[in-house]
């Protein structure tokens, strides 16, 4: 049996689908991490990213880390976990301390104690913080310091941006991970780690957005100066449109899902004159191909303009210099790039996976860069259970930390 004591595992629990990719560091190349194991299931025990039957999705997971495991050769009992659906919100922070210490010089007990006063915030009783990401400190008026630890100063300040979620529904997300004998190592947002998957250096500086299109939400994060400067979850996602289809062609959900997955197109200035035509269970199905078009361009075009609704309230719209990458399923529909391109006024290209090596033919997809990104930020921070009390808020800060210096 193969060792599992170096092996990182990401566990991606979307709305229809459950991704595990297992990896170690790879022998010959530092700088990568070697695919060894991965698995996919169905899950039909969420709804917008949000878990409304735990033992559905209990067996999902199950089914997903099973085939893993018979790939990899060692049990899975743990994994970094994303969390999704549209309960999950971010807001901004700050925080505010003097510094006492005789010399006056910022230590890293100051950097955490601003922080800390930073988290200090009023949440409603059914609500708990995720992740706290601080973008910039201000010392004695200076302003945009990325690490004050080491200067001299008197008053410290720091600018964050936090991501609360829903107790009740990560509680029902442990509970199915709980059932499936999985133990969360850590949580962060589909987003982030998608980010982490398909973003390179000077993405992360230059300012680019991440936008997530999975079944039930599109996970959006704005990475700028290599800080974490928004996140977002919109309650949009491919399911939308294979519902849209269907009620559009007026036919049933799996004949729409073939059509959205195998026939649907973005592209312009296509004519398309042949018809849709296929087969299922002996019936025969015939479609135009300009009115599938149709529909699924005007869903798309209304996840976009919520899109670049989101980027206005931080007044980003069109001043990306990294422009727009798009992770997801839906990411492989034909022309998206394209079409993302002329609706946000941004440079855009659909994410290509990073630094990854060994079983990689199966995972080079944009639909496994959240369960890549997730291996990835396991590797960074291993053995700290997030299901554990102690210094919850300390490891939390720790986590998010590590985020920001790996974009840095």
């Amino acid at each position: 049996m193969r060792d599992s004591s170096n092996s990182f595992i990401g566990l991606d629990i979307g709305t229809s689908k459950i991704r595990c990719v297992v990896g170690m560091n790879d022998s010959r190349d530092a700088s990568k991490l070697s695919i060894i194991g991965y698995g996919i299931s169905n899950n039909v025990g969420m709804r917008k990213g949000t878990v409304v039957h735990v033992g559905e999705v209990s067996e999902a997971i199950t089914q997903a880390v099973s085939e893993a495991e018979r790939l990899c050769g060692f049990p899975i009992h743990s994994a970094t976990i994303n969390i999704n659906g549209s309960h999950v919100t971010g807001m901004n922070s700050q925080g505010v301390i003097a510094i006492s210490s005789a010399n006056r010089v910022i230590t890293e007990e100051d950097r955490a104690r601003v922080e800390e006063a930073a988290s200090i915030i009023q949440l409603p009783p059914n609500r708990e913080i995720v992740q706290i990401f601080p973008k910039n400190y201000h010392l004695d008026g200076q302003e945009n310091i990325k690490d004050p630890v080491g200067m001299n100063g008197v008053r410290l300040e720091v600018d964050t941006h936090i991501v609360s979620a829903s107790t009740p529904n990560l509680r029902n997300l442990d509970a199915a991970l709980e059932k499936a004998q999985v133990s969360p190592n850590h949580h962060t947002v589909s987003g982030l780690a998608a980010a982490e998957a398909v973003l390179n250096r000077q993405q992360k500086e230059s300012g680019t957005v991440v936008i997530d299109i999975g079944a039930g939400t599109t996970n959006m994060a704005v990475i700028e100066d290599g800080e974490v400067q928004y996140v977002s979850i919109i309650p949009i996602g491919g399911v939308n449109v294979t519902n849209d289809l269907a009620i559009g062609l007026k036919t049933d959900l799996d004949v729409a899902e073939k059509v959205k997955t195998e026939y649907a197109s973005l592209k312009k200035g296509i004519i398309k004159k042949e018809g849709i035509k296929f087969k299922i269970k002996d019936q025969n199905y015939t479609f135009k191909a300009s009115e599938v078009d149709m529909i699924t361009e005007a869903r798309i075009e209304e996840l976009f303009d919520f899109v670049d609704d989101e980027l206005k309230k931080i007044a980003r719209s069109r001043k990306l210099p990294g422009g727009v990458v798009i992770v997801g399923g839906t990411a492989n529909i034909p022309g998206i790039a394209e079409f993302a391109k002329e609706k946000l006024q941004l440079a855009a290209r659909i994410g290509k996976l990073q630094n990854i090596s060994g079983l990689t033919d199966n995972v080079d997809n944009p639909s496994f860069a959240t369960a890549i990104g997730l291996m990835h930020l396991d590797m960074l921070m291993p053995n700290m259970e997030m299901n554990n009390s102690n210094n919850y808020k300390s490891r939390t800060f720790d986590f998010a930390r590590t985020i920001i210096n790996r974009f840095k």
